[in-house]
């Protein structure tokens, strides 16, 4: 088994690309073929291809680390696996990204080709709502650089982008969602007749507050309130320590002469 010079790097070998052909064995002079099977290079190929895959070969070397990726850590794993996927999956996002932005293009696109004011003549609940906002834009658009129907498309996209993202909870989307719901009831305000202009709100408002139960999904306006006993509690013990020093006792029968000479001992 051939292994490289480099030092292992968190406990793992770092394999090098070079030990392959440090592993073949030695290319014959000349490709000279023996019948049906080969002992020139062709056969020389199918000798460097089994010596790599028998035990210690570089090819069964990295065939083991797959197989045993799958049980360990992040961490653990090889660094030639984990550099695979990190490009496999910034390609990934990559290819996902360029798709997603053709989509949307396409859908822009489409929505662009929808005139601005055909809204059906305004019939119907949903004419009722949407023709004011289509004549708003159209009245608007005239004084920008800028097209009706780009208006009334980018109006139509910030709504369903709203309404998916508030449903899956997202803060940004919600926000954009309320901006909607607002502005579409300013244009619809502004836009319709006099004499139809409070009903037509109203209906606005109440389709608002009907599709806001799907993107405010979960959204609650009471304070959380958490009771739960905090999970360190410092204790008090209160303790008074002497410390006292006495002296030693003077064992019995001790004399080192260090009595003073007026103390004489009891005589009988």
């Amino acid at each position: 088994m051939t292994h490289n010079d480099k030092q292992p790097v968190n406990g793992q070998d770092n394999p090098n690309f070079l030990d392959l052909f440090n592993q073949l064995p030695p290319v014959p002079p000349a490709p000279e073929l023996d019948g049906q099977h080969g002992t020139g290079r062709f056969g020389w190929l199918r000798a460097a291809w089994k010596t790599s895959w028998k035990e210690g070969g570089f090819l069964y070397e990295r065939w083991e680390e797959v197989g045993q990726a799958r049980h360990v850590s992040w961490h653990e794993a090889a660094n030639w696996i984990k550099a695979t996927l990190l490009f496999g999956g910034l390609s990934l996002i990559v290819l996902m990204l360029d798709a997603a932005g053709d989509i949307t293009s396409a859908t822009l696109k489409a929505l662009s080709d929808v005139p601005a004011t055909s809204a059906g003549g305004g019939s119907g609940l949903w004419g009722t709502v949407d023709h004011p906002i289509r004549v708003f834009l159209a009245d608007q658009a005239a004084h920008l650089p800028v097209a009706p129907a780009a208006l009334y498309a980018f109006w139509q996209l910030t709504g369903l982008l709203g309404l998916v993202g508030g449903f899956f909870g997202n803060a940004g989307a919600r926000i954009a969602w309320l901006l909607f719901g607002i502005g579409s009831l300013a244009m619809i305000w502004s836009a319709t007749p006099a004499g139809g202009r409070a009903a037509a709100t109203g209906l606005a408002a109440l389709m608002w507050a009907l599709a806001s139960i799907f993107a405010l999904r979960g959204l609650s306006l009471r304070p959380i309130v958490h009771n739960h006993p905090p999970q360190f509690q410092p204790q008090f013990s209160p303790a008074l320590h002497i410390h006292a020093t006495l002296p030693a006792p003077t064992p019995a029968g001790d004399d080192f002469g260090d009595e003073p000479d007026n103390v004489h001992p009891l005589q009988r």
